[in-house]
């Protein structure tokens, strides 16, 4: 998700929550203070996504760097294949 598209969202979802909140209550301030609170949750889902994702990747990244290189062998070759069978596979 890029941040335009997560600031458009966050500003709708924040204004429908400010808009629920005033016809509930009545009251701009409860109103404005529920939008807050909003607009911090979404914030933290934001930061903790985007934690994930920088995370995942360096990870996979010391995967791929760490992992030893695989050799291509036939049973390997006839296990890919598309007219391979249980029976003719071997290992």
């Amino acid at each position: 998700m890029y941040l335009p598209q997560f600031l458009v969202g966050m500003f709708l979802t924040s204004g429908i929550v400010g808009l629920w909140a005033y016809v509930a209550t009545g009251s701009v301030w409860s109103a404005a203070g529920w939008t807050i609170v909003n607009l911090l949750i979404l914030q933290i889902g934001y930061f903790a996504f985007v934690i994930r994702r920088v995370y995942k990747r360096t990870t996979a990244d010391a995967w791929q760097i760490r992992r030893p290189p695989v050799m291509f062998s036939h049973s390997t070759a006839m296990a890919r294949s598309p007219r391979a069978t249980p029976d003719r596979v071997t290992t």
